[in-house]
């Protein structure tokens, strides 16, 4: 064994304490908030809406946890390392994404009323549609929470020593019993406490690097000197990995594929008790999203001030940029036993809140979209128990998914965004051609989507293979003439001569198209979806408007209601009444049958209504008299 390896910080049995503590409480919540629910309460609906009855602001933190994982906890400090503190608007992304999901997305689900955003894809353009959103999710949901759980276990593994297979399936088991046994309130109300976890560890990483640094004003003199304090730069170079033009347009997009039509957060923010209730969280999500990159991006900063003479990476220390973090935390908490637990609390919080969040969402999907209708006549309490069922069978799943994931060789940032921007990507597309365009047809949403699909995995492929050298991506310069041990240096420079000389076969015409920053992946996407939608639609005959149910395009909000006829007085002009657009998702057992009382409302509210109406006839009756 080296010296190297015989040195390796590790974990003591205080940080150890401190991260059963962290899995123990998650636990709790979670049989809880099971414990906690009535039996009157035990359906399918409550199981994965709560009842649609939650409360703004555990929503809100929810939403903002759901995507505020692992990947962020390590990759984000680590991207600020290497390309400087602009990376911090990405919150201009961010807050752009909330702006357009509650003005433009969330009216639409919410009013509609609908636990799964595939019977969106079903009202609009048809079964066929809806099944393929389905299989979209559905792949790109366990690929998302595989490289989620399994990224910070290896990164952990490598930078410590912890047990990786132990860390992955203690983490994957307690998340998939507490999402089993409580539902959507389990997930919202652990992924508060989860969140509040990833904040203090951010706290502590930040205030203890920087007194060891010097202070405030010496970590920014640094990181200004060393051109980490970059807000300038405006480079209209899409090759470039982030620039404010990437971070803000390409980011806005690729947030707004995982907030906008990302069933794991639509059904969220539907399980709020008014739709003003869900803009709420939105809003409340945004200020989350907001403190987590900025306080996740300001230890990146601490961070390089802290190595500016001595790059762990360049040094040999570390193998790879993800495992800055860790390493940085063991560095600087290696006389303070529990404050590394607390990191390790902190990543793993983000594991279980973004695993938990996909779990549920993947078993509603499956429920709703492919078994509900094949179970018309099974009881709530038997949906209940098949879709808890559901739950533990992705979660091991997800699980299993996390063990292949070995085989990618992305940066955990980059990894989590590529698959979401090849897949969730085109079905954005998608749901702007339905919502927005009403001229678009069955044909061109399935051409387009097609399209889309190809083209962005063509790219994220082609990127895989042909990775653009780090000049190009605008990685600064970092030093490592202050090491005192510089053992693995000249390995590490060899390996980088390699990696440029091996790259400069590829320069010019595809190569420059691979070297786009993964941020555009999830934009160049969903353009080419609408773009073919489009085409398609107008040249083989577009969609009458009128033979859109109302509801289902953005620009019918202002209509509060949809007018329906009863089946005994539907030949009367007269006899019409209103339904909420919330009762419209209800009419799919067979599409080419005149929208009833009967199927476009529950029967209690028919009866509600009829009743009504009878009264009224009364009144009218006796004043005549």
């Amino acid at each position: 064994m080296s010296a190297a390896e015989q040195s390796k910080p590790t974990f003591v049995l205080a940080d150890y304490a401190v991260f059963a503590a962290m899995l123990s409480i998650s636990m709790a919540i979670g049989v809880f908030q099971a414990l906690k629910r009535k039996p009157r309460n035990n359906s399918a609906d409550d199981f994965f809406t709560g009842g649609r009855s939650l409360p703004a602001v555990p929503v809100g933190l929810s939403l903002c946890a759901s995507f505020m994982s692992a990947v962020q906890v390590l990759g984000v400090p680590a991207e600020v390392f290497r390309y400087g503190f602009k990376f911090v608007y990405m919150c201009l992304g961010q807050t752009l994404n909330s702006l357009m999901t509650g003005y433009f997305f969330l009216p639409v689900f919410y009013q509609l009323g609908i636990t799964s955003i595939n019977e969106y894809l079903k009202l609009r353009f048809g079964r066929g549609m809806q099944l393929l959103g389905s299989i979209q999710f559905l792949v790109a949901t366990l690929l998302y929470t595989g490289i989620v759980i399994y990224a910070p276990a290896l990164i952990l593994n490598q930078a410590t020593g912890l047990n990786m297979w132990l860390s992955l399936f203690s983490t994957g088991l307690i998340c998939t019993v507490y999402t089993t046994a409580g539902g959507i309130k389990a997930v919202i109300w652990t992924d508060v406490f989860q969140i509040i976890v990833m904040l203090s560890g951010f706290m502590a990483i930040f205030i203890h690097g920087t007194v060891l640094v010097g202070g405030p004003a010496q970590v920014l003199e640094i990181a200004k000197n060393a051109s980490h304090i970059n807000f300038d730069d405006f480079d209209l170079d899409p090759r470039k990995r982030y620039t404010f033009w990437s971070l803000s347009v390409g980011g806005s997009l690729v947030w707004l594929s995982m907030y906008g039509v990302n069933q794991a957060q639509v059904q969220r923010y539907v399980s709020c008790r008014t739709e003003r209730d869900a803009q709420w969280a939105l809003f409340v999500n945004q200020i989350g999203l907001c403190l987590i990159v900025c306080s996740a991006g300001t230890c990146g900063i601490v961070m390089f001030a802290y190595y500016i003479n001595c790059d762990p990476l360049k040094s040999g220390r570390i193998s790879a940029p993800d495992l800055y973090m860790p390493h940085f935390v063991l560095d600087i908490f290696k006389n303070h036993p529990g404050f590394p637990g607390l990191f390790l609390s902190c990543a793993f919080s983000g594991t279980l809140s973004t695993a938990s969040t996909s779990i549920n969402a993947m078993a509603a999907v499956t429920m709703e979209d492919l078994l509900q209708p094949h179970l018309t006549n099974m009881s709530q309490k038997k949906l209940s128990i098949l879709s808890k069922a559901l739950s533990f069978l992705y979660g091991v799943g997800c699980m299993t998914v996390a063990a292949l994931s070995s085989f990618l060789d992305w940066g955990v940032l980059q990894g989590s965004f590529t698959v979401m921007g090849v897949i969730s990507g085109p079905l954005l597309g998608v749901f702007i051609l339905g919502m927005f365009i009403p001229a678009t047809n069955k044909l061109g949403a399935f051409s387009g989507l097609l399209v889309g699909f190809c083209f962005s995995l063509w790219l994220a492929v082609g990127s895989t293979l042909y990775p653009p050298s780090a000049e190009i991506m605008g990685v600064l310069p970092s030093y490592s003439d202050g090491c005192e041990h510089n053992t693995a240096l000249n390995s590490s420079l060899t390996q980088d001569q390699h990696f440029t000389i091996l790259h400069q076969d590829y320069q010019g015409g595809l190569q420059d198209f691979y070297s786009v920053s993964y941020l555009y992946f999830g934009a160049m996407a969903t353009s080419s979806v609408v773009l073919v939608g489009v085409i398609v639609s107008y040249v083989t005959g577009p969609t009458k408007r009128s033979d859109i149910k109302e509801g289902l395009l953005w620009w019918d909000l202002n209509k509060k209601h949809v007018k329906v006829l009863t089946k005994s007085m539907k030949n009367k002009e007269s006899d019409v009444h209103s339904v909420p657009f919330s009762n419209l998702h209800k009419d799919d057992t067979n599409e080419k049958k005149e929208l009833t009382i009967d199927n476009a409302v529950s029967s209690e509210t028919a009866v509600r209504l009829l009743d009504a109406e009878k009264a009224e006839l009364q009144c009218l009756n006796e004043t005549t008299k």
